[in-house]
Protein backbone atom coordinates (compact mmCIF):
# COMPACT_ATOMS: atom_id res chain seq x y z
CA UNK A 1 0.00 0.00 0.00
CA UNK A 2 1.24 3.77 -0.92
CA UNK A 3 0.07 6.75 -0.42
CA UNK A 4 -0.86 7.99 -3.63
CA UNK A 5 -3.12 4.77 -3.46
CA UNK A 6 -5.34 6.37 -0.71
CA UNK A 7 -8.33 7.99 -1.25
CA UNK A 8 -9.17 11.60 0.58
CA UNK A 9 -11.73 9.82 2.97
CA UNK A 10 -11.34 6.07 3.77
CA UNK A 11 -14.46 3.92 3.05
CA UNK A 12 -13.47 1.98 5.97
CA UNK A 13 -15.17 -0.75 8.55
CA UNK A 14 -17.40 0.08 11.61
CA UNK A 15 -15.21 0.45 14.79
CA UNK A 16 -14.78 -2.27 16.81
CA UNK A 17 -16.97 -2.04 20.22
CA UNK A 18 -16.87 -5.46 21.92
CA UNK A 19 -15.31 -6.77 24.39
CA UNK A 20 -14.02 -10.52 25.35
CA UNK A 21 -14.73 -11.07 28.94
CA UNK A 22 -11.56 -12.45 31.01
CA UNK A 23 -11.50 -16.30 30.99
CA UNK A 24 -10.53 -17.93 34.38
CA UNK A 25 -7.35 -20.02 35.03
CA UNK A 26 -6.51 -22.68 32.33
CA UNK A 27 -3.86 -24.03 34.36
CA UNK A 28 -4.15 -28.45 34.63
CA UNK A 29 -2.19 -29.15 37.84
CA UNK A 30 -3.81 -31.25 40.34
CA UNK A 31 -2.80 -31.83 44.05
CA UNK A 32 -1.02 -34.42 45.05
CA UNK A 33 -2.42 -37.64 46.85
CA UNK A 34 -1.07 -39.87 48.57
CA UNK A 35 -0.89 -43.66 48.83
CA UNK A 36 -2.90 -45.63 51.78
CA UNK A 37 -1.32 -46.95 54.41
CA UNK A 38 -1.16 -50.78 55.08
CA UNK A 39 -4.31 -50.74 57.51
CA UNK A 40 -7.00 -52.65 56.31
CA UNK A 41 -9.11 -50.00 54.48
CA UNK A 42 -11.89 -48.20 56.75
CA UNK A 43 -15.59 -47.72 55.62
CA UNK A 44 -18.01 -45.30 56.59
CA UNK A 45 -21.24 -45.81 57.97
CA UNK A 46 -24.34 -43.73 59.61
CA UNK A 47 -22.65 -43.36 62.88
CA UNK A 48 -19.63 -41.61 61.47
CA UNK A 49 -21.91 -38.93 59.59
CA UNK A 50 -21.64 -35.69 61.10
CA UNK A 51 -24.50 -33.72 62.47
CA UNK A 52 -26.88 -31.99 60.18
CA UNK A 53 -25.93 -28.52 59.20
CA UNK A 54 -28.13 -25.98 60.29
CA UNK A 55 -29.42 -25.14 56.61
CA UNK A 56 -30.70 -28.49 56.59
CA UNK A 57 -28.33 -30.07 54.04
CA UNK A 58 -28.05 -33.22 54.90
CA UNK A 59 -24.45 -34.47 53.94
CA UNK A 60 -23.89 -37.47 50.96
CA UNK A 61 -21.68 -40.25 50.83
CA UNK A 62 -19.31 -40.31 47.83
CA UNK A 63 -16.30 -42.45 46.50
CA UNK A 64 -13.18 -41.00 47.24
CA UNK A 65 -11.80 -42.05 44.42
CA UNK A 66 -14.43 -40.31 42.36
CA UNK A 67 -13.74 -37.14 43.63
CA UNK A 68 -11.46 -34.52 42.04
CA UNK A 69 -9.15 -31.99 43.72
CA UNK A 70 -9.64 -28.43 41.89
CA UNK A 71 -6.90 -27.54 40.08
CA UNK A 72 -6.78 -23.86 41.05
CA UNK A 73 -6.14 -24.48 44.39
CA UNK A 74 -2.53 -25.47 43.59
CA UNK A 75 -2.23 -21.79 42.26
CA UNK A 76 -4.33 -20.42 45.32
CA UNK A 77 -2.34 -22.10 47.75
CA UNK A 78 0.06 -24.19 48.91
CA UNK A 79 -0.19 -27.60 47.61
CA UNK A 80 -0.73 -30.22 49.96
CA UNK A 81 1.56 -32.63 50.23
CA UNK A 82 0.78 -36.21 51.99
CA UNK A 83 4.44 -35.97 53.96
CA UNK A 84 3.17 -32.74 55.94
CA UNK A 85 3.16 -33.91 59.51
CA UNK A 86 -0.13 -31.63 59.90
CA UNK A 87 -1.72 -33.88 57.09
CA UNK A 88 -0.13 -37.37 58.66
CA UNK A 89 -1.97 -36.13 61.96
CA UNK A 90 -5.12 -35.49 60.35
CA UNK A 91 -5.11 -38.73 58.69
CA UNK A 92 -4.66 -40.21 62.19
CA UNK A 93 -7.17 -38.45 63.95
CA UNK A 94 -9.99 -39.62 60.35
CA UNK A 95 -8.03 -43.04 60.77
CA UNK A 96 -9.76 -42.85 64.44
CA UNK A 97 -12.84 -40.38 64.70
CA UNK A 98 -13.66 -40.47 60.85
CA UNK A 99 -14.24 -37.60 59.00
CA UNK A 100 -16.02 -34.78 60.92
CA UNK A 101 -16.52 -31.66 58.62
CA UNK A 102 -17.66 -33.22 55.50
CA UNK A 103 -15.75 -32.07 52.18
CA UNK A 104 -17.63 -29.52 50.35
CA UNK A 105 -17.94 -30.27 46.28
CA UNK A 106 -19.03 -29.32 43.16
CA UNK A 107 -22.11 -31.07 41.26
CA UNK A 108 -19.30 -32.19 38.71
CA UNK A 109 -16.94 -33.64 41.81
CA UNK A 110 -14.54 -31.13 42.17
CA UNK A 111 -13.32 -29.94 45.83
CA UNK A 112 -14.36 -26.61 46.64
CA UNK A 113 -13.47 -26.70 50.18
CA UNK A 114 -11.37 -30.43 51.75
CA UNK A 115 -8.11 -30.85 50.09
CA UNK A 116 -6.53 -31.43 53.06
CA UNK A 117 -9.36 -33.80 54.59
CA UNK A 118 -9.45 -35.46 50.92
CA UNK A 119 -5.78 -36.03 51.32
CA UNK A 120 -5.76 -37.49 54.34
CA UNK A 121 -8.80 -39.63 53.80
CA UNK A 122 -6.31 -41.20 51.44
CA UNK A 123 -3.68 -41.99 53.72
CA UNK A 124 -6.29 -43.13 56.07
CA UNK A 125 -7.76 -45.78 53.52
CA UNK A 126 -11.52 -44.68 53.55
CA UNK A 127 -13.05 -45.44 50.05
CA UNK A 128 -15.73 -43.08 50.85
CA UNK A 129 -16.35 -39.98 52.90
CA UNK A 130 -19.18 -37.10 53.57
CA UNK A 131 -19.78 -34.70 51.07
CA UNK A 132 -22.11 -31.23 50.70
CA UNK A 133 -22.75 -30.23 47.29
CA UNK A 134 -22.98 -26.86 46.08
CA UNK A 135 -25.17 -25.97 43.10
CA UNK A 136 -22.33 -25.10 40.68
CA UNK A 137 -20.30 -26.81 37.94
CA UNK A 138 -16.91 -26.13 37.23
CA UNK A 139 -16.55 -27.15 34.10
CA UNK A 140 -19.26 -24.72 32.64
CA UNK A 141 -19.05 -21.69 35.42
CA UNK A 142 -15.17 -21.93 35.97
CA UNK A 143 -15.46 -17.32 37.00
CA UNK A 144 -18.00 -18.48 39.32
CA UNK A 145 -16.19 -21.67 40.96
CA UNK A 146 -13.25 -19.79 41.78
CA UNK A 147 -14.94 -17.11 43.61
CA UNK A 148 -16.52 -20.02 45.79
CA UNK A 149 -13.38 -21.71 45.88
CA UNK A 150 -11.89 -18.38 47.29
CA UNK A 151 -14.18 -17.92 49.81
CA UNK A 152 -14.50 -21.21 51.46
CA UNK A 153 -10.94 -20.58 52.08
CA UNK A 154 -11.23 -16.84 53.41
CA UNK A 155 -11.22 -18.09 57.26
CA UNK A 156 -7.93 -20.02 57.03
CA UNK A 157 -4.35 -18.73 57.73
CA UNK A 158 -2.36 -18.56 54.24
CA UNK A 159 0.76 -16.70 53.68
CA UNK A 160 1.04 -13.20 51.73
CA UNK A 161 1.27 -15.15 48.23
CA UNK A 162 -1.59 -16.85 48.73
CA UNK A 163 -3.40 -13.75 49.77
CA UNK A 164 -2.18 -12.18 46.80
CA UNK A 165 -3.62 -14.80 44.19
CA UNK A 166 -7.13 -14.74 46.07
CA UNK A 167 -7.13 -10.80 45.27
CA UNK A 168 -6.67 -11.46 41.76
CA UNK A 169 -9.26 -14.26 41.74
CA UNK A 170 -11.45 -12.07 43.37
CA UNK A 171 -11.13 -8.95 41.66
CA UNK A 172 -14.71 -8.16 39.42
CA UNK A 173 -13.36 -7.96 35.81
CA UNK A 174 -15.91 -5.33 34.48
CA UNK A 175 -15.02 -2.77 37.96
CA UNK A 176 -11.16 -3.62 37.32
CA UNK A 177 -11.14 -2.55 33.81
CA UNK A 178 -13.66 0.54 34.39
CA UNK A 179 -11.35 1.46 37.39
CA UNK A 180 -8.24 1.35 35.22
CA UNK A 181 -10.39 3.58 32.10
CA UNK A 182 -11.79 5.98 34.51
CA UNK A 183 -8.27 6.94 35.98
CA UNK A 184 -6.52 7.13 32.68
CA UNK A 185 -9.71 9.52 31.47
CA UNK A 186 -8.94 11.63 35.04
CA UNK A 187 -5.18 12.17 34.33
CA UNK A 188 -5.34 12.92 30.89
CA UNK A 189 -7.39 16.08 32.15
CA UNK A 190 -6.21 19.02 31.71
CA UNK A 191 -6.06 20.85 35.01
CA UNK A 192 -7.09 24.14 36.08
CA UNK A 193 -5.41 26.27 38.62
CA UNK A 194 -6.33 29.34 40.62
CA UNK A 195 -4.58 32.20 40.32
CA UNK A 196 -3.46 34.57 43.47
CA UNK A 197 -5.93 37.43 43.84
CA UNK A 198 -3.55 40.99 43.62
CA UNK A 199 -4.54 43.52 45.63
CA UNK A 200 -4.72 47.07 43.38
CA UNK A 201 -4.99 50.64 43.80
CA UNK A 202 -7.91 51.28 41.58
CA UNK A 203 -11.01 48.63 41.14
CA UNK A 204 -11.91 48.40 37.51
CA UNK A 205 -15.64 46.96 37.33
CA UNK A 206 -16.70 44.96 34.66
CA UNK A 207 -19.95 45.27 32.97
CA UNK A 208 -22.37 43.09 34.26
CA UNK A 209 -24.34 40.34 32.62
CA UNK A 210 -27.70 42.03 31.65
CA UNK A 211 -31.18 40.83 30.84
CA UNK A 212 -30.76 41.71 27.59
CA UNK A 213 -27.57 39.03 26.97
CA UNK A 214 -29.71 36.12 28.73
CA UNK A 215 -30.69 34.12 25.89
CA UNK A 216 -26.91 34.49 24.29
CA UNK A 217 -25.91 32.72 27.75
CA UNK A 218 -28.39 30.67 28.21
CA UNK A 219 -27.49 29.29 24.34
CA UNK A 220 -23.33 28.91 25.51
CA UNK A 221 -24.59 27.37 28.78
CA UNK A 222 -26.52 24.50 27.10
CA UNK A 223 -23.94 24.15 24.58
CA UNK A 224 -21.36 23.73 27.15
CA UNK A 225 -22.94 21.48 29.40
CA UNK A 226 -24.25 19.26 26.46
CA UNK A 227 -20.36 18.88 25.70
CA UNK A 228 -19.45 18.30 29.21
CA UNK A 229 -17.67 15.09 28.34
CA UNK A 230 -15.22 17.31 26.08
CA UNK A 231 -14.63 19.80 28.73
CA UNK A 232 -12.37 21.73 28.45
CA UNK A 233 -13.45 23.18 25.27
CA UNK A 234 -12.10 26.47 23.26
CA UNK A 235 -13.98 29.56 23.13
CA UNK A 236 -14.05 28.95 19.24
CA UNK A 237 -15.73 25.49 19.47
CA UNK A 238 -18.64 27.12 21.56
CA UNK A 239 -18.44 29.98 18.68
CA UNK A 240 -19.62 26.65 16.32
CA UNK A 241 -21.90 24.77 18.55
CA UNK A 242 -24.02 28.23 18.78
CA UNK A 243 -23.61 28.40 15.09
CA UNK A 244 -26.26 25.16 15.17
CA UNK A 245 -29.06 27.21 16.29
CA UNK A 246 -27.98 30.65 16.62
CA UNK A 247 -29.26 32.80 19.97
CA UNK A 248 -30.00 36.42 19.89
CA UNK A 249 -27.09 38.36 20.74
CA UNK A 250 -29.70 40.96 22.50
CA UNK A 251 -32.82 40.00 23.27
CA UNK A 252 -34.68 43.30 22.59
CA UNK A 253 -33.00 43.11 19.17
CA UNK A 254 -34.57 40.81 16.27
CA UNK A 255 -31.97 41.67 13.90
CA UNK A 256 -29.18 40.40 16.08
CA UNK A 257 -29.13 37.04 15.53
CA UNK A 258 -25.88 35.36 16.62
CA UNK A 259 -23.93 35.00 13.52
CA UNK A 260 -20.73 33.94 11.73
CA UNK A 261 -18.22 36.84 11.75
CA UNK A 262 -15.59 38.63 14.29
CA UNK A 263 -18.52 41.04 15.69
CA UNK A 264 -20.57 37.73 17.44
CA UNK A 265 -17.21 36.22 18.06
CA UNK A 266 -15.95 39.15 20.20
CA UNK A 267 -19.75 38.67 22.11
CA UNK A 268 -19.29 35.80 22.34
CA UNK A 269 -16.02 35.70 23.92
CA UNK A 270 -16.44 39.08 26.48
CA UNK A 271 -19.47 37.52 27.39
CA UNK A 272 -18.06 33.38 28.72
CA UNK A 273 -14.96 35.95 31.12
CA UNK A 274 -18.32 37.47 32.65
CA UNK A 275 -20.14 34.34 33.03
CA UNK A 276 -17.08 33.05 34.58
CA UNK A 277 -16.49 35.63 37.10
CA UNK A 278 -19.87 35.83 37.93
CA UNK A 279 -19.62 31.11 37.98
CA UNK A 280 -22.52 30.67 35.83
CA UNK A 281 -20.29 28.84 33.86
CA UNK A 282 -17.73 26.53 35.70
CA UNK A 283 -14.16 27.80 35.78
CA UNK A 284 -13.13 24.29 34.33
CA UNK A 285 -15.47 24.27 31.13
CA UNK A 286 -13.24 26.59 29.12
CA UNK A 287 -9.42 26.63 28.18
CA UNK A 288 -7.03 28.20 26.53
CA UNK A 289 -4.48 25.76 25.55
CA UNK A 290 -2.07 28.57 23.91
CA UNK A 291 -1.51 29.51 27.55
CA UNK A 292 -0.26 26.50 29.82
CA UNK A 293 -0.36 26.50 33.25
CA UNK A 294 1.77 23.84 36.00
CA UNK A 295 0.84 23.27 39.45
CA UNK A 296 3.03 21.00 41.40
CA UNK A 297 1.48 18.21 44.17
CA UNK A 298 2.72 19.11 47.88
CA UNK A 299 2.12 17.11 51.11
CA UNK A 300 1.85 17.96 54.35
CA UNK A 301 3.95 14.80 55.57
CA UNK A 302 4.65 11.64 54.95
CA UNK A 303 1.14 10.55 56.17
CA UNK A 304 -0.92 12.24 53.32
CA UNK A 305 1.55 11.24 51.06
CA UNK A 306 1.54 7.14 51.33
CA UNK A 307 -2.04 7.61 51.71
CA UNK A 308 -2.54 9.56 47.92
CA UNK A 309 -0.13 7.22 46.49
CA UNK A 310 -1.72 4.35 47.43
CA UNK A 311 -4.98 5.27 46.41
CA UNK A 312 -3.25 5.89 42.66
CA UNK A 313 -1.37 2.48 43.01
CA UNK A 314 -0.90 0.30 40.05
CA UNK A 315 -3.67 2.42 38.59
CA UNK A 316 -1.26 3.77 35.69
CA UNK A 317 -0.81 1.16 33.55
CA UNK A 318 -1.43 1.17 30.06
CA UNK A 319 -0.88 -1.91 27.76
CA UNK A 320 0.35 -1.41 24.60
CA UNK A 321 -2.82 -2.52 22.14
CA UNK A 322 -1.19 -1.72 19.31
CA UNK A 323 2.01 -3.66 19.96
CA UNK A 324 0.62 -6.38 17.49
CA UNK A 325 -0.10 -4.35 14.45
CA UNK A 326 2.11 -4.66 11.56
CA UNK A 327 2.22 -1.05 10.86
CA UNK A 328 3.19 1.92 13.22
CA UNK A 329 0.64 5.08 13.50
CA UNK A 330 1.17 8.27 14.63
CA UNK A 331 -1.60 10.97 14.85
CA UNK A 332 -0.77 14.92 13.87
CA UNK A 333 -3.06 17.46 14.66
CA UNK A 334 -3.26 20.99 12.98
CA UNK A 335 -4.07 23.17 16.12
CA UNK A 336 -4.39 22.97 20.02
CA UNK A 337 -8.18 23.73 20.24
CA UNK A 338 -8.94 20.32 19.13
CA UNK A 339 -6.15 18.58 21.33
CA UNK A 340 -8.67 16.99 24.64
CA UNK A 341 -10.98 15.79 21.33
CA UNK A 342 -8.27 14.16 19.62
CA UNK A 343 -6.36 13.14 22.36
CA UNK A 344 -9.29 10.92 23.94
CA UNK A 345 -9.44 8.75 20.91
CA UNK A 346 -5.90 8.66 20.78
CA UNK A 347 -5.61 7.73 24.22
CA UNK A 348 -8.04 4.88 23.60
CA UNK A 349 -5.82 3.36 20.74
CA UNK A 350 -2.82 4.36 22.87
CA UNK A 351 -1.53 6.33 19.48
CA UNK A 352 1.06 8.77 20.28
CA UNK A 353 -0.21 12.42 19.64
CA UNK A 354 1.42 15.22 18.33
CA UNK A 355 0.04 18.39 17.90
CA UNK A 356 1.37 21.07 15.00
CA UNK A 357 -0.12 24.39 15.57
CA UNK A 358 0.20 24.69 12.05
CA UNK A 359 3.44 22.81 10.53
CA UNK A 360 4.98 20.85 13.30
CA UNK A 361 8.05 21.30 14.95
CA UNK A 362 11.76 19.66 13.82
CA UNK A 363 11.74 18.15 17.27
CA UNK A 364 8.49 16.66 17.39
CA UNK A 365 9.20 14.79 13.73
CA UNK A 366 12.16 13.89 15.02
CA UNK A 367 10.44 12.47 18.33
CA UNK A 368 7.71 10.77 15.88
CA UNK A 369 10.15 9.28 13.47
CA UNK A 370 12.48 7.51 16.63
CA UNK A 371 8.86 6.10 17.87
CA UNK A 372 8.79 4.33 14.25
CA UNK A 373 12.07 3.25 14.06
CA UNK A 374 11.86 1.80 17.63
CA UNK A 375 8.88 0.00 16.91
CA UNK A 376 10.44 -1.93 14.10
CA UNK A 377 6.99 -2.07 12.18
CA UNK A 378 6.53 -1.99 8.30
CA UNK A 379 4.63 1.10 7.26
CA UNK A 380 4.59 4.77 9.26
CA UNK A 381 0.41 4.99 9.35
CA UNK A 382 0.35 9.09 10.01
CA UNK A 383 -3.69 9.92 10.55
CA UNK A 384 -3.98 13.75 10.10
CA UNK A 385 -6.34 16.03 11.46
CA UNK A 386 -6.29 19.45 10.24
CA UNK A 387 -8.67 22.96 8.50
CA UNK A 388 -9.53 22.68 5.34
CA UNK A 389 -7.68 25.29 3.59
CA UNK A 390 -4.82 26.03 1.98
CA UNK A 391 -2.16 25.30 4.56
CA UNK A 392 -4.15 22.58 6.40
CA UNK A 393 -4.44 20.68 2.89
CA UNK A 394 -0.52 20.87 2.17
CA UNK A 395 0.36 19.80 6.11
CA UNK A 396 -0.32 15.82 5.19
CA UNK A 397 2.01 16.35 2.22
CA UNK A 398 4.42 18.25 3.66
CA UNK A 399 4.91 16.21 6.62
CA UNK A 400 5.64 13.51 4.74
CA UNK A 401 8.28 14.52 2.62
CA UNK A 402 10.12 16.13 5.73
CA UNK A 403 10.14 12.72 7.06
CA UNK A 404 11.67 10.88 3.48
CA UNK A 405 14.09 14.57 2.67
CA UNK A 406 15.31 15.27 6.19
CA UNK A 407 14.90 11.96 8.01
CA UNK A 408 15.20 9.62 5.46
CA UNK A 409 12.17 7.43 6.13
CA UNK A 410 11.48 5.20 2.70
CA UNK A 411 8.74 6.88 0.77
CA UNK A 412 6.82 3.74 0.18
CA UNK A 413 7.27 3.19 3.93
CA UNK A 414 4.80 6.33 4.79
CA UNK A 415 0.92 6.63 4.37
CA UNK A 416 -0.27 9.66 5.30
CA UNK A 417 -4.26 9.76 5.79
CA UNK A 418 -6.35 12.45 6.47
CA UNK A 419 -9.41 11.91 8.83
CA UNK A 420 -10.33 15.25 8.94
CA UNK A 421 -11.21 17.74 7.48
CA UNK A 422 -12.27 16.73 4.10
CA UNK A 423 -14.18 18.10 1.60
CA UNK A 424 -16.42 15.48 1.91
CA UNK A 425 -17.11 16.37 5.56
CA UNK A 426 -17.90 20.00 4.86
CA UNK A 427 -20.35 18.86 2.26
CA UNK A 428 -21.82 16.22 4.75
CA UNK A 429 -22.28 18.38 7.70
CA UNK A 430 -23.31 21.57 6.31
CA UNK A 431 -20.51 23.51 7.63
CA UNK A 432 -20.85 26.83 7.94
CA UNK A 433 -18.61 28.62 6.43
CA UNK A 434 -16.21 31.02 8.14
CA UNK A 435 -13.89 32.49 5.81
CA UNK A 436 -12.00 32.64 2.62
CA UNK A 437 -8.61 30.67 1.73
CA UNK A 438 -5.93 33.20 2.60
CA UNK A 439 -4.51 34.29 -1.12
CA UNK A 440 -1.29 34.86 1.05
CA UNK A 441 -0.58 31.65 1.30
CA UNK A 442 1.88 29.65 -0.85
CA UNK A 443 -0.30 26.47 -1.59
CA UNK A 444 -3.62 28.77 -2.27
CA UNK A 445 -3.58 28.55 -6.21
CA UNK A 446 -3.31 24.42 -5.75
CA UNK A 447 -6.42 24.42 -3.45
CA UNK A 448 -8.75 27.08 -5.18
CA UNK A 449 -8.31 24.72 -8.33
CA UNK A 450 -9.58 21.81 -6.86
CA UNK A 451 -11.88 23.28 -3.69
CA UNK A 452 -12.50 26.80 -4.42
CA UNK A 453 -12.22 29.69 -1.86
CA UNK A 454 -14.21 28.75 0.84
CA UNK A 455 -12.22 27.41 3.74
CA UNK A 456 -13.07 25.81 6.60
CA UNK A 457 -11.73 25.24 10.39
CA UNK A 458 -11.59 21.89 12.32
CA UNK A 459 -13.65 23.40 14.91
CA UNK A 460 -16.65 23.86 12.53
CA UNK A 461 -17.31 20.16 12.89
CA UNK A 462 -18.61 19.45 16.14
CA UNK A 463 -16.80 17.18 18.66
CA UNK A 464 -18.72 13.84 18.24
CA UNK A 465 -18.58 13.62 14.70
CA UNK A 466 -14.52 14.77 14.77
CA UNK A 467 -14.25 11.98 17.26
CA UNK A 468 -16.34 9.53 15.00
CA UNK A 469 -14.37 10.56 11.64
CA UNK A 470 -10.61 9.73 13.54
CA UNK A 471 -11.99 6.50 14.79
CA UNK A 472 -13.31 5.42 11.41
CA UNK A 473 -10.36 5.91 9.98
CA UNK A 474 -8.01 4.53 12.72
CA UNK A 475 -10.19 1.65 12.50
CA UNK A 476 -10.18 0.99 8.45
CA UNK A 477 -6.21 0.58 9.03
CA UNK A 478 -6.24 -1.33 11.89
CA UNK A 479 -6.23 -4.99 12.54
CA UNK A 480 -9.29 -5.54 14.31
CA UNK A 481 -9.11 -8.59 15.46
CA UNK A 482 -5.29 -8.31 16.56
CA UNK A 483 -6.60 -4.83 18.94
CA UNK A 484 -9.52 -6.65 20.52
CA UNK A 485 -6.99 -9.31 21.55
CA UNK A 486 -5.15 -7.00 23.27
CA UNK A 487 -8.07 -4.98 24.75
CA UNK A 488 -8.77 -8.31 26.25
CA UNK A 489 -5.38 -9.00 27.82
CA UNK A 490 -5.63 -5.92 29.18
CA UNK A 491 -8.89 -6.65 31.17
CA UNK A 492 -7.26 -9.51 32.70
CA UNK A 493 -4.00 -7.18 33.09
CA UNK A 494 -6.49 -5.01 35.21
CA UNK A 495 -8.17 -7.88 36.84
CA UNK A 496 -4.60 -9.22 38.62
CA UNK A 497 -3.11 -5.72 38.93
CA UNK A 498 -6.40 -5.22 41.06
CA UNK A 499 -5.91 -8.22 43.16
CA UNK A 500 -2.11 -7.21 43.76
CA UNK A 501 -3.20 -3.36 44.55
CA UNK A 502 -5.65 -5.27 47.35
CA UNK A 503 -3.34 -7.12 48.79
CA UNK A 504 -0.48 -4.67 48.95
CA UNK A 505 -2.81 -2.09 50.73
CA UNK A 506 -4.03 -4.97 53.16
CA UNK A 507 -0.33 -5.32 54.12
CA UNK A 508 0.62 -1.17 54.36
CA UNK A 509 -2.65 -0.79 56.37
CA UNK A 510 -0.86 -2.98 59.23
CA UNK A 511 1.95 0.05 59.24
CA UNK A 512 1.47 2.72 61.86
CA UNK A 513 2.05 5.73 59.53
Amino acid sequence: MTASRLPEHMAIVAPAQAFAEAGGPDSTATATAGGARDEPHRKFDSRDAPAEPENGTSPVFQPLDGLKPAPENCRLYCPVEPSDPAVQALAASIREYGVLEPLVVSEDGYILSGHRRYTAAKIAGLEVVPCRVEPIRRDTDRDAFLRRLREYNRQREKTRSERLREEIVSADPEAAYRSLIDYRREQSRVGVSESRRIALAERKQRARISESKVPMLEAAQDAIDAYAEFWPLSVRQIFYLLLRNPPLRHAKKPGSVFRNDRASYQDLSNLLVRARLCEYIAEGAIHDETRPVSAWRCFDGTGSFLQAEMEDFLKGYWRDLLQSQENHFEILAEKLTVKTIVGQVAMQYCIPLTIGRGYSSLPARAGLVERYKRSGKGLLILVMVSDFDPDGEEIAHSFARSLRDDFGVVERHIVPVKAALTGAQVEGFHLPRNMDAKASSANYRKFVERHGTAAYELEALAPEDLQAALRETIDGLLDVHAFNAELDAERKDAVFLQGVRTAVREVLSDLEL
